[in-house]
């Protein structure tokens, strides 16, 4: 059986779901433009600037949790809709904070939203897309997180000229973006995979023959039944036990791994770290939409080969390569050479076609159908935990180890045992059917 696709249909929807994606990129990126302005204007210390940045990922937190649920009680393109409805309101209320308080409490809710968004995207297209096309389909989310990162850093840039109550306007922007998010989403069709553990058989069906013909409709249908998918409530504690506890052990790993490799300190505080080697304000900011671009770039090169080369290899030259580049690192901004911005922007680049956009995909695909909710939610609410511990303890670390150089000193042996787990422990996904 040679099954055809509708191509066009399935790059229609998982672009849409994607723009998730792009809000995401926003909040995440929007912070570095505005961090200068927000310790300024409330006079912020380093245990408080870690808190305003890192607020996100708690809120991100609570959004996996409440996406893990939603998605099952509601449907994955309901709760895309709460999600969108969210980063409209937070975006609004961030750029209206009065206080520094309220400022994070906005926040927080952005990341509730962004959490929500960073797992029911990728579990969504995932869903909806057939095995041929399934990495390149998930890579769209992280292109679209690269794409919102990018064209934030740029508008930063050119709000930065409006002077003190800059970061007002920097958050406020998001809310153009969320509208579009909704309206989207009023054209997605529901997951059909949800739809059949649902009872509605009839309706997965027909999503299924407008994705391709009816020998795919045929082959997703039977290896969803045979999955034994069932609609009973998975706990947490279950997850841990075999025959799932492997999988899921591997896929919270490697979320984890993502985050204290180190990276997003690099995104999320630009600023500080060009800062110590003795950059202004405006070239600090440009910096920003270097890495935005190169981050862009890269992306691009991930998506193209994360289904030729495969996730396995990706990932372990990825952990790799980065160990060498945070050591080079460390040493520039040492002797607070001006060569820092190469290393920096190689690691850049590095991470966003290897780490970045292939550990989504992992972990849309290496769990088993009957836990894989409850598992993607568990995963990367483990990886917003380890993005709020990075980007808090940064400014923190780089005061107690006497500078922010030292840090990378630390992030480079993470990476170094990343690259021996990936060796020992990671199977390659490429080309298997989810309910496999």
């Amino acid at each position: 059986m040679n099954p055809k696709y509708n191509t066009a249909y399935i790059y229609l929807i998982s672009f849409i779901s994607a723009l998730g994606g792009y809000l995401f990129g926003f909040d995440f990126a929007v912070i570095a433009g505005a961090l200068p302005f927000l310790k300024s204007h409330f006079d912020l210390n380093a245990y408080q600037e870690g808190f305003t940045t890192a607020s996100l990922a708690l809120g991100c937190m609570a959004g996996c949790v409440y996406a893990g649920k939603s998605s099952e009680s509601l449907g994955r393109r309901v709760s895309l809709m709460i999600a969108a409805v969210v980063f409209t309101v937070s975006s609004l209320l961030m750029a209206m904070a009065p206080s520094i308080t309220f400022f994070i409490t906005a926040r927080f809710f952005a990341g509730f939203a962004v959490g929500m968004a960073s797992l029911l995207s990728p579990m969504y297209i995932a869903e909806i897309s057939p095995a041929r096309l399934r990495g390149r389909m998930v890579s769209l989310n992280q292109l679209a997180v690269v794409i919102g990162i990018l064209v934030t850093n740029i508008v930063n840039y050119f709000l930065s000229a409006r002077g003190e109550d800059s970061w007002r306007w920097m958050f406020g922007a998001g809310a153009i973006p969320s509208i579009c998010f909704l309206a989207g989403i009023l054209l997605l069709p529901e997951s059909p995979s949800w739809l059949y553990r649902k009872g509605r058989q009839e309706t997965a069906k027909r999503i299924l023959r407008k994705i391709g013909d009816n020998d795919y409709a045929e082959q997703v249908i039977s290896s969803i039944r045979h999955s034994n998918i069932s609609t009973e409530k998975i706990s947490f504690s279950k997850l841990f036990r075999q025959p799932y506890a492997t999988p899921v052990i591997a896929g919270v790993v490697l979320a984890v791994f993502q985050q204290f490799c180190g990276i997003n300190v690099v995104f999320n505080y630009t600023p500080s770290i060009f800062e110590s080697i003795g950059f202004d304000k405006d070239d600090q900011l440009m910096q920003t939409v270097f890495i935005g671009a190169i981050n862009f770039t890269f992306t691009i090169v991930a998506i193209s080969l994360v289904d030729k080369i495969g996730r396995k290899p990706l990932m372990l030259a990825g952990a790799v390569l980065l160990a060498m580049l945070h050591l080079v690192i460390a040493v520039l901004l040492q002797s607070k050479s001006p060569y820092t911005t190469i290393p920096l922007l190689a690691s850049i680049g590095v991470y966003a076609s290897t780490l970045a956009p292939v550990t989504w995909v992992l972990i849309s695909e290496i769990f088993p159908g009957k836990v894989r909710s409850a598992a993607t939610s568990f995963s990367v609410l483990c990886l917003w935990g380890a993005y709020f511990i990075l980007t808090f303890s940064f400014p923190i670390l780089s005061e107690l180890f006497g500078g922010v150089s030292n840090t990378f000193y630390l992030y480079a042996a993470i990476c170094a045992a990343g690259a021996i787990f990936i060796r020992l422990k990671i199977k390659e996904t490429r080309g298997v059917e989810l309910e496999d």
